[in-house]
């Protein structure tokens, strides 16, 4: 199974910061954007995120509806974004390349960069779309030279579950832990002597990298500071350390799915995305709680992921593919994809419905994403935006977790990421 994710970014984006000016990212097709009522087929490239295909084509036929000229294709792009963003690959090489695609938080900025997709702030202010109203760390996340190149979909944070039953049998307050050092020193040597794994964490081939980002920045440490990669400074050794520890004194257990062992009671805890909360709280097994990720106060110890939306450069109908993308991403929208998939709602008079208000009454640990949403910040160069980065992050931790030596593994990864940040992103800038 590739790298699988159900998750959701927020933030001031670093992108605009470090590669404001960048080459490359340059508009769409004129003609295109001047005729948003012609008659069209849009094809829509989608991994459909926790199993929201059916939610997708719910949408798309009261646009349709709606909107009599435009049909919607929607064209099963892969089992995950991995896939969506090899097959664009394949496409911009010389095949038919979609009008609108879902692309990855670690995927849709090489797109970007390299001129793949177009910039949206006209499109979308033509198609009436109401950017003012994204929720607007997540909408500023897709932002390269003052241009935005997707607008937020499935977006989730990293969260804390917990058996509550498990917490009350280890004699836990019901709360998560408030730092890592908490964990470490009460929570995880109480449930450890109550016989279950106290842990279940993604393993390396499915995003362990997207929750130590928290880890480490809890740590004082970063994956990278800027275009430096920094993972190998002795606050990153430090957070290496404490995670290879928690392997090793059985703290922490690996699994391609993190969620198996939680809901099975043979784990007290997981690290596991907003995107599954639906899908754990419906099976039902076990009472679950969720937390913020553990970090000390005023520390940021959180990241956003997931997935926006994009409109390729090459598209023909990009007028149209904007006017889908108002309404996709629109207050009705966005809350009936999340409370179909767990998801955050996108745009902030989302999030303040009466409709949202009215779910979080019935699932009250969804209250804590949103709680947890303005705490955090956009992830490190090192994992977004390095092409590959996040997978070659995620293989050197599961050798750190295996035994491997955290100081030359860092090193290693290092030197290796900071050479295409040398040869990959730095030539693309504006001189």
């Amino acid at each position: 199974m590739k790298r699988t994710r159900h998750i959701l970014l927020v933030g001031a984006a670093i992108t605009s910061l470090v590669l404001g000016g960048c080459a490359g990212t340059g508009g769409g097709n004129a003609t295109a954007q001047n005729a948003p009522n012609a008659k069209v087929t849009l094809d829509f490239w989608s991994n459909h995120p926790a199993n929201s295909r059916t939610t997708e084509q719910e949408i798309i036929a009261a646009f349709e509806k709606q909107n009599p000229n435009i049909k919607i294709k929607l064209t099963d792009a892969g089992k995950d974004y991995e896939e969506v963003a090899q097959k664009l690959n394949a496409a911009l090489s010389g095949g038919q390349v979609p009008d609108i695609v879902v692309a990855s938080d670690v995927t849709w900025h090489n797109f970007a960069l390299n001129g793949n997709f177009a910039p949206l702030d006209d499109l979308m202010k033509k198609a009436d779309g109401k950017t003012d109203d994204y929720v607007k760390s997540l909408y500023d996340e897709y932002t390269i030279d003052g241009k935005h190149f997707a607008v937020p979909y499935a977006r989730s944070t990293p969260l804390f579950y917990y058996n509550k039953d498990l917490w009350a049998k280890a004699s836990l307050p019901e709360r998560g832990p408030q730092t890592w050092q908490e964990w470490n020193t009460d929570f995880a040597p109480k449930l450890a002597a109550i016989g279950v794994t106290p842990l279940s964490i993604p393993d390396g081939a499915n995003y362990m990298d997207w929750y130590f980002q928290g880890m480490i920045w809890s740590m004082g440490g970063a994956m990278s500071k800027g275009l430096n990669i920094t993972i190998d400074d002795p606050k990153g050794i430090t957070a290496g350390k404490f995670l290879q520890d928690q392997f090793k004194n059985k703290y922490f257990k690996a699994a391609k799915d993190a969620t198996v062992p939680f809901t099975t009671g043979q784990a007290a805890a997981m690290l596991q995305s907003t995107g599954s909360l639906l899908g754990v709280e419906k099976d039902g097994k076990i009472k679950v709680g969720t937390a913020f990720l553990p970090s000390p106060e005023g520390v940021s110890g959180v990241c956003t992921g997931g997935a926006g939306l994009a409109i390729p450069a090459k598209s023909k109908n990009q007028a149209a593919a904007a006017k889908f993308l108002a309404f996709l991403t629109n207050t009705e929208n966005t809350v009936k994809f999340s409370q179909a998939t767990g998801y955050m709602p996108v745009r902030t008079s989302a999030v303040e419905s009466d409709v949202v208000k009215s779910y979080i009454k019935e699932h009250p640990n969804f209250q804590t994403a949103l709680d947890q949403l303005p705490l955090t910040k956009p992830q490190d160069a090192a994992r977004a935006y390095v092409n590959g980065g996040g997978a070659k992050i995620g293989a050197a931790l599961d050798k750190i977790a295996q035994g491997a030596d955290v100081a030359s593994t860092f090193k290693a990864l290092k030197e290796d990421l900071q050479k295409q940040v040398d040869t990959q992103i730095k030539p693309k800038l504006k001189k």
